[in-house]
C-alpha cells in the first residue's frame, strides 16, 4: 500500500496559513475545522508545519498566552516529507522516528495533501482486517477431501 491510497480515500481538502499570519488566527482555525495542523505556505512553496506540538511549546514559552507571536517563529521548518509512490510501512518508520504526527505529501514541488498518523494507522488496520476476511473466507470455503479406502477404519 502506498500513501496514494491513502490520500484517495481521505480527498484532497487542505488547510494551509501564511508564515506571516498571527498564530492567534491560525489557533482559531484550527479549532474551528477540528484539525491538527496547518501547512504553512509561502508564494506557493511549502516552508513549514503548525502543530498542536508547536503551539503547546509557543503557549508555554509566552507564558500561557500566545500574544502577538507568527507562524514563522513556531512552526516546523523543516517537516518531514514523503511523495504519493512512497510505501505505508516507510511512512510508519519515518512517522515514528521522528515522532510526526502530519506529513506533507508533495509530487516534486506540489503539495498533494498531508497524512496524519491516525490515516496511516487506519490504512494498516483497514488492510489488516480486510485481508482477515479473506484468509477466513478462504479456510471456511476449504474443500472437504473424500476418505479414501485406505484410510477406514476395521472392525
Amino acid at each position: 500500500m502506498k500513501v496514494v491510497d491513502i490520500l484517495r480515500v481521505k480527498g484532497g481538502t487542505l488547510f494551509t496559513v501564511s508564515p506571516d499570519e498571527p498564530l492567534k488566527e491560525s489557533l482559531d482555525v484550527m479549532a474551528e475545522r477540528d484539525i491538527g495542523s496547518l501547512v504553512v505556505m509561502d508564494h506557493g512553496e511549502l516552508v513549514g508545519m503548525l502543530t498542536f506540538r508547536e503551539v503547546i511549546q509557543a503557549i508555554v514559552k509566552n507564558g500561557g498566552g500566545v500574544g502577538s507571536t507568527i507562524v514563522r517563529t513556531v512552526m516546523d521548518d523543516h517537516p518531514l516529507t514523503c511523495t504519493p509512490e512512497t510505501e505505508i510501512d516507510e511512512v510508519r518508520r519515518m512517522m515514528l522516528g521522528r515522532h510526526a504526527r502530519y506529513m506533507p505529501v508533495m509530487n516534486g514541488r506540489t503539495l498533494m495533501g498531508v497524512i496524519s498518523f491516525y490515516d496511516v494507522a487506519k490504512a494498516v488496520v483497514d488492510s489488516q482486517d480486510f485481508e482477515n476476511r479473506m484468509l477466513k473466507a478462504y479456510i471456511r470455503d476449504w474443500p472437504v477431501e473424500e476418505q479414501s479406502a485406505g484410510d477406514s477404519t476395521q472392525a
